[in-house]
């Protein structure tokens, strides 16, 4: 976990639903506002035409660059929001979750997250986007 963010499960709270806390706390430092990522390689391409799993990784893969270049890194993440088109995907969203998310976050204090249906995205063929705040490093 980054310094100057902490993750709270406040007491009278239910459960999380998933790998997230209800709370994140963000006691220094600026904010970065990533837009939502989409399952597009670096030359542009789209990946995985209506595949979940491909996209999802890429997502995940585009965040990663993109927290990179800020000089973050996932245990930046502030929160995330999630939008996906089909609800069947549900399942396969809290999969590979469940694969990817202990490497991010060994210690299973995982920063909150929205997941929202919509109807669809910037284009038909994709299935899944991914937006996050990030703490900024001094």
């Amino acid at each position: 976990m980054a310094k100057g963010i902490t993750y709270a499960n406040p007491e009278g709270c239910g459960p999380p639903q998933g790998l997230y806390t209800h709370v994140a706390r963000v006691s220094a430092g600026d904010l970065l506002f990533i837009a939502g990522q989409l399952a597009v390689d670096a030359s542009g391409n789209r990946v995985g035409k209506h595949d979940f799993r491909a996209q999802f990784k890429q997502v995940y893969s585009n965040l990663s660059d993109v927290l990179k270049g800020m000089g973050c890194s996932y245990a930046d993440i502030v929160k995330f929001t999630t939008y996906m088109v089909h609800s069947q995907d549900i399942e396969l969203f809290m999969e590979e979750r469940a694969t990817l998310f202990p490497t991010l976050y060994p210690d299973g204090r995982c920063p909150p997250n929205t997941l929202l249906l919509v109807d669809r995205l910037v284009h038909e063929d994709f299935v899944i986007e991914v937006e996050a705040v990030a703490r900024a490093r001094d």
